[in-house]
């Protein structure tokens, strides 16, 4: 991954929340705004959008999971991992609501919302596309799964 370039989209796209809310804000944006040259591009925006909120809530539901994992066990790291949950189901918040503001905002609108429209050309979208994915878990172990 080619870091000088993702932190050079960071610092042109300038929106609050974290780095990886500030891509897929770009990346829908590059989307929204090409929709009119490429009509697979709407269906492209509604999946992000739709993996994105699938991942959020799949995240939500494992930091849950491994919370009720350590109650039982009562380990000495237990008040760590709580503040570690909390981060999570915090962050994890923060996205849904990022998601869902997306999702009720009307494609004329979104236009009318957007930073500017040459942040983002080809290239950029690709490599962001590239980055997201690999922070995706199995993206994540991908080596595992080849030795196995």
């Amino acid at each position: 991954m080619d870091q000088g370039s993702i932190a050079r989209i960071l610092k042109q796209v300038s929106g609050g929340g974290d780095e990886i809310q500030q891509l897929q804000k770009a990346l829908l944006d590059y989307l929204d705004e090409n929709t009119e040259t490429d009509a697979s591009l709407v269906f492209s925006r509604k999946f992000y959008i739709a993996q994105w909120f699938r991942d959020t809530t799949m995240e939500t539901e494992k930091a849950i999971k491994s919370q009720k994992d350590e109650d039982s066990s009562e380990g000495t790291h237990h008040a760590k991992d709580v503040e570690t949950t909390g981060q999570i189901m915090h962050r994890a918040e923060n996205r849904k609501t990022f998601l869902r503001s997306i999702i009720k905002t009307a494609p004329s609108q979104f236009s009318t919302l957007k930073m500017n429209s040459d942040t983002v050309d080809y290239e950029d979208a690709c490599l962001i596309v590239r980055y997201l994915a690999s922070m995706r878990p199995f993206a994540q172990s991908f080596d595992i799964y080849l030795t196995q």
